[in-house]
C-alpha cells in the first residue's frame, strides 16, 4: 500500500508568519503579558502549546478586564474599530494579519471611500469575514452560497466591489460570480482566494481523484481544512477528517492501494508526519 502526501499541504505563508511573529514576541518579551486577540490560528492544539508558554488568546469581552501587555492580532485579521479599541486599552499592537487578508481590508475600504458598494463571499460567522465587514463604511452584502445571489439588496445599476474570504472554496467562487453577471448586476470582481487556498484545494483534488482512502487533517473550526475535505469527499468516498492521530480510526482492506493526505493552512508539520508514519507503519 502507498501512503501520499498531497503536493501542497500544512502551513500556508500567512499562518507561517503568523507563528513566527509569536514565536517572536514570546524571545523577545519574556516578562511581558502577550495575547493574540482570538486564536492566532484555528488550530487547538497549536493555541494549547501557545499557552503552555504564556500566550493567551482572548476575545473581546475580556479585553477590559486586562491591564496591556502585547495583543498579537490573529491572521484573520480584526475590523477597524476592534483594532482602535485594542490600541485605545494601552496594548502595543503586534499585527500578524495575513497580507493578502490585510490587501482585502484596504481593497474594500477603497471602495467605501469611492461610495461602492461591498459584496463578500464567504461565511459570515468566520473571523476573516468579519473582519473583513469591519472595514467596509458603505451597504455590504454576504454570500455563503449561491442561493443567496437571489437576496443581493442592491440595485442592478449600483457599482459593486466583490472580494472573497481567501479561503472559499474557488470552484463555488467562480459560479458565484458566473450567476451574480448572467443576473445583470454589475460588479468589479477581486479574485482574492490567495494562491496557497487554489493549489492547496487543486492537490488535494486531484489526489483524492487517484486515492482509495484520504485522510484531511485540520482543525475543527478551520474554514480551509473543511472545504478540503467537501473537495475530497466528492472524489473519494472513504475520507476522513482528522485533528490529530488520535482521532484517526482506519480499518483498511487489502484492497486499499493508495491512502491520500492533505492538510490545511493551519495543520503543523508534526501532526501530518505523525498520521503519515503511522499510516506507513501500520498498513
Amino acid at each position: 500500500m502507498e501512503c501520499r502526501l498531497a503536493e501542497h499541504a500544512g502551513f500556508c505563508f500567512g499562518v507561517r508568519r503568523a507563528m513566527e511573529t509569536v514565536y517572536k514576541q514570546i524571545e523577545e518579551n519574556p516578562e511581558t503579558p502577550i495575547y493574540t486577540y482570538g486564536p492566532i490560528i484555528h488550530n487547538d492544539e497549536v493555541v494549547k502549546e501557545l499557552l503552555s508558554k504564556g500566550v493567551r488568546a482572548i476575545e473581546d469581552d475580556e479585553l477590559d478586564t486586562l491591564d496591556g501587555g502585547i495583543m498579537i492580532i490573529r491572521s484573520h485579521g480584526v475590523p477597524k474599530a476592534t483594532e482602535e479599541r485594542i490600541k485605545s486599552r494601552g496594548f502595543k499592537v503586534v499585527d500578524a494579519t495575513c497580507p493578502f487578508v490585510k490587501k482585502i481590508h484596504r481593497t474594500v475600504e477603497k471602495a467605501g471611500a469611492e461610495g461602492k458598494n461591498v459584496i463578500i463571499i464567504g461565511s459570515r460567522e468566520h473571523p476573516e469575514v468579519q473582519g473583513i465587514i469591519g472595514w467596509c463604511s458603505t451597504p455590504f452584502y454576504v454570500i455563503e452560497d449561491i442561493s443567496d445571489v437571489e437576496n443581493i439588496p442592491f440595485g442592478k445599476d449600483s457599482e459593486i466591489h466583490l472580494v472573497s474570504q481567501t479561503t472559499y472554496n474557488l470552484l463555488k467562487f467562480k459560479e458565484i460570480v458566473d450567476y451574480i453577471e448572467k443576473k445583470g448586476y454589475y460588479i468589479n470582481v477581486v479574485n482574492t482566494i490567495c494562491n496557497a487556498t487554489e493549489e492547496r484545494q487543486s492537490a488535494a483534488m486531484e489526489l483524492a481523484k487517484a486515492a482509495d482512502c484520504m485522510i484531511v487533517i485540520g482543525g475543527k473550526n478551520s474554514s480551509n481544512s473543511r472545504k478540503l475535505y467537501d473537495i475530497c469527499s466528492r472524489e473519494c468516498a472513504n475520507t476522513h477528517f482528522i485533528q490529530t492521530l488520535d482521532d484517526l480510526h482506519l480499518e483498511l482492506s487489502k484492497s486499499v492501494g493508495l491512502v491520500g493526505i492533505t492538510a490545511g493552512a493551519s495543520t503543523p508539520n508534526n501532526i501530518i508526519e505523525e498520521v503519515q508514519n503511522y499510516v506507513r507503519n501500520e498498513f
